[in-house]
């Protein structure tokens, strides 16, 4: 698993965590909001056929054998991240949404 660094503030969330002294300050209402919100991000209703290069499927195979899961999960991932913007260019350090 990869380490992150974390700024000040995270760490210290993370270490109240932890520590069990990290208290939520979600309401009921909000945390049913998240709930559905993630529910409805993370629904799979519809299937595509892709046709790639052996050579991308094996590295995408690789990679998703890295970090742990299936390398559909992987694909479907990057999908969605690409279409909300927040696929980055790790070379050029640049977003690919181009707003």
């Amino acid at each position: 698993m990869k380490k992150f660094k974390l700024d000040e503030d995270e760490q210290a969330l993370l270490d109240a965590f932890e520590a069990g002294q990290f208290e939520s300050g979600l309401t009921p209402e909000r945390r049913l909001f998240i709930a559905k919100s993630a529910e409805a991000t993370f629904k799979k209703d519809k299937k595509i056929n892709v046709r790639i290069s052996s050579r991308d499927l094996s590295a995408i195979q690789r990679r998703a054998l890295e970090e742990g899961i299936p390398y559909q999960t992987l694909v479907s991932s990057i999908i969605h991240k690409y279409v909300s913007g927040s696929l980055c260019d790790a070379l050029s350090n640049k977003s690919t949404n181009n707003a």
